[in-house]
Order: structure tokens, then sequence, then C-alpha cells
């Protein structure tokens, strides 16, 4: 198994605003240069977060900015790679609100769930109404009969309601399928009842698990394996 990067390497923790005035060149042999998210505190609360590619300059600044007579304390986390920084500080921004910050945090490509809980909570309550009103409960929607062509249906049917992409890796090389409403996968001009009939047609081989072969975004960069959606 491939050894993960950790997002945080080196942290400087509830460090007093006096060590960087007055020996600011011994915390810039550790910080200098280096990226990552910083966060500022006034009598042991959060005051400010921010994110900056030179962490000992942006400290240095704020030593004389607008907030210069707002923090007695900071803490550093300094981190190898940049591409989720802008994400770490828009989360604890959005947990944190913390006061010295003026723009509250954004998420790239995050899906706000609260659409589909919205939809799901009114169609509930109208359900509830009705029965307390008519004395009736609202009667399911029969379930899809889907029957391919043939005759079986397709093993993915119970389990989705809508078309979406799957791909999966052969050889250091991305291959890419779709799953119909119907619960069939397309994939190389072909329909197929199930994963596995799909991944093994994939990999040229006579079985293969599409279980774990095929990979389905659950959220926006968040690719799993098929197998998930049977256990939701």
């Amino acid at each position: 198994m491939a050894r993960r990067t950790p997002l945080v390497t080196q942290h400087l923790e509830n460090i007093s605003r006096r060590v960087l005035e007055e020996h600011q060149q011994i915390v810039r042999e550790y910080v200098r240069h280096r990226q990552g998210i910083y966060a500022l505190f006034r009598r042991g609360k959060l005051y400010y977060v921010g994110l900056a590619s030179n962490l000992i300059a942006r400290l240095g600044h704020h030593l004389k900015d607008r907030h210069h007579e707002s923090w007695d304390r900071f803490s550093v986390y300094l981190t190898i790679e940049d591409s989720h920084l802008r994400e770490l500080e828009a989360l604890i921004l959005r947990v944190a609100n913390p006061p010295g910050n003026k723009q509250k945090g954004k998420f790239a490509k995050s899906e706000d769930m609260l659409r589909r809980i919205r939809r799901n909570l009114h169609a509930t309550m109208r359900s509830s109404l009705d029965e307390l009103i008519d004395g009736k409960k609202a009667k399911k929607a029969p379930a899809k009969k889907v029957v391919a062509r043939d005759g079986k249906m397709p093993i993915l049917a119970p389990y989705i309601e809508k078309s979406f992409r799957i791909r999966g890796t052969h050889k250091g090389k991305t291959i890419w399928a779709h799953v119909r409403k119907s619960g069939l996968i397309y994939f190389d001009k072909k329909h197929f009842n199930s994963p596995s009939d799909a991944a093994a047609h994939a990999v040229k081989r006579s079985t293969c698990n599409g279980w774990t072969f095929w990979k389905y975004q659950r959220s926006p960069g968040d690719w799993v394996n098929l197998d998930i959606l049977r256990k939701k």
C-alpha cells in the first residue's frame, strides 16, 4: 500500500506574540519560506485564520497591520503541498467563524446538500399531513421493473435512481462506462446487466469483480467502489 503524504507535516501551537516580536530570527529558521495555515488568538479565543505561502512574512505583517492590537498568541501548521490549503482555510472559517475574518470561507466544488434535504423534508411532511387529514398513509411508488433484452433485471436497478458515469483502471489507463437509469451499464457500444460482466469485458478476462473494479463519484472528487451502493 502506498504511503500517504500527510497534509500537516509540522506545527507550532499557542506561541506568545512576544516570541515573534523579540526572537523572530529563531522562528524564521523553522518557518521561513514555508507554506500553510496560521491562526491568531486573543485571550485564549480564536481571532483570525489565514493561509500563506510564506508564513513568517505574513505573521510579521500582522504585527503592524489592522490586526496588530487584536492578538496575543499564534499557531502555525506547515504543509508540503498546497492543493487543499484554500479548502482547509474555508473549512476552518465556516466552522469557527473568527471575528477578525471579514469573508466567509468558500468551497470550490462542494455540493450543498440543503436543497436535497429540503425536498425530502417537504415530501415527508406532505405525507404526514395527508395521513393526519385523510387518515391514509401515502402509497409507496411501485418498484420499478426493468428487464433487459435477455429477460434479466440489471443488478444495479434496485440501487439507483438516475444515470451516472463510472470508471475503472487497467494497466495504468482509466476506463469509463455509463450506468443507465435502468441499471444497465453501457460500455464499448454494448449493454451489460452486471458490473462484473462489464468489468470482465473491459479487462478482457473471463471474470472480474465489477463491484470493486468500477468506481462512481459519490460527491465531487470523491470516487468510491461501486460496492458502496449496495450498503446504503
